[in-house]
């Protein structure tokens, strides 16, 4: 079993004063209280922005603080070639927590939440900055149950106009749409680049609309598939990640 991860705000080489580090508050208590974690164990911190480093637990305090020591330095992970992200169209209730949570795991570096034409689901407000905020939660917890270093970025809810946009700047853009009229071709087989940045939209339950495929066909995407099945919107975007993942060799 790896080490578990803990995230802390700032982790410089100067924030381990003499090899030793206090994990307290939030963390600390999951640490202490939820994990159980008795001296001897081993631990990671990290940023969540490619920071780490590795240490052991030399003592459990109170409720909410633990003491490692053994951290010698703080190791940057370099971002992964290609970048992979993901669009993501709102999908109901909590399935867009869902969605955050297995494509943090499978391993995308950003996420952008989609105002589609066809979402149900409308942030707005105050409603908007809590699902926004829940979608943050949901990528950072699962970038520590899934032991990453490097979380993906979740952004702000995107126009079409500005999914538009992120498209024409990619490397490889994709959507993922099929019907009768407009002619998709195999993820699998698609020829993928070696590094920069690959955009994959996935669109909303009931579909990417004609406008929305016409603007994005425009920046430059084409519109693909995954196989004969139909997937969820919560679930595509995590098995397209991980057929995109496998090609570039990035699982090797």
């Amino acid at each position: 079993m790896t080490a578990p991860v803990f995230v802390v705000d700032s982790l410089e080489q100067a924030d381990l004063k003499g090899g030793e580090f206090v994990l307290d508050g939030p963390e600390g208590r999951h640490a202490v209280s939820v994990k159980r974690l008795r001296p001897g164990e081993d631990v990671v911190l990290t940023d969540g922005r490619g920071r780490w480093a590795e240490g052991v637990v030399k003592a459990a305090e109170g409720k909410d603080r633990l003491v490692i020591t053994d951290l010698e330095s703080v190791v940057e992970e370099p971002p992964e070639q290609p970048r992979i992200t993901v669009v993501q169209a709102l999908p109901k209730g909590d399935r867009g927590e869902l969605a955050v949570e297995t494509m943090t795991e499978v391993g995308v570096d950003a996420i952008v939440p989609w105002q589609a034409a066809r979402c149900i689901t409308q942030w707005k407000g105050d409603r908007g900055l809590k699902a926004l905020g829940k979608w943050r939660a949901t990528a950072r917890e699962a970038g520590k149950q899934s032991r990453r270093v490097r979380f993906p970025e979740v952004a702000e809810a995107a126009t079409t106009k500005q999914v538009a946009a992120l498209l024409a700047r990619a490397d490889f853009a994709a959507v993922l749409h099929s019907d009768f009229e407009y002619g998709s071709e195999p993820l699998a087989t698609a020829e993928l680049p070696a590094e920069g940045e690959i955009v994959l939209v996935v669109g909303p339950e009931g579909g990417v609309s004609s406008e929305e495929l016409a603007q994005f066909r425009e920046a430059g995407a084409r519109a693909y598939v995954l196989g004969r099945s139909v997937l969820r919107t919560s679930t595509a975007g995590t098995a397209a990640a991980a057929l995109l993942l496998g090609r570039t060799g990035r699982w090797s």
